[in-house]
């Protein structure tokens, strides 16, 4: 009784390349993710200023306070300047301290033209950093 000769063959050689597709598939999901949220991270303005949660103040080394009053009025500090006056005060801060930060206070009912030419005199005088003064929602609802 004779046996006979058992073939035997080789299973297939470990493959030593990395396996591109699901890499590459994953990069795809992930770009297309990236494509859909872009918008939606760019578009996002607030437009209620005045009530805003994140009002923490700064810490800049000296700062020029302007307030804004229903009626159009400028004040800087407590004192009630004219247009030419508030250009000259922003004028002299912008020469004491170039790095002085503009806190701007605007009614909700003012004109978002008057507080655009109040931006403007400041950063025609020299200061680029303004900033919006508001109160966060809880202390407005007295």
């Amino acid at each position: 009784m004779s046996f006979g000769r058992l073939e035997r063959t080789q299973g297939s050689a470990p493959m030593s390349d990395i396996n591109m597709t699901p890499l590459i598939d994953v990069m795809l999901v992930l770009l297309v993710i990236f494509i859909i949220t872009a918008p939606l991270m760019v578009s996002s303005v607030q437009l209620d200023l005045p009530k805003s949660a994140s009002t923490s103040a700064s810490n800049a080394p000296k700062f020029v306070e302007i307030s804004i009053d229903r009626r159009g009025q400028v004040f800087v500090g407590d004192a009630p300047q004219s247009t030419e006056a508030l250009g000259a005060v922003l004028a002299s801060t912008a020469q004491a301290n170039k790095d002085a930060e503009v806190r701007l206070r605007a009614d909700t009912t003012v004109p978002y033209g008057r507080v655009v030419e109040v931006m403007g005199l400041a950063q025609k005088a020299g200061l680029s950093r303004i900033g919006f003064v508001a109160e966060s929602p809880a202390a407005a609802a007295p």
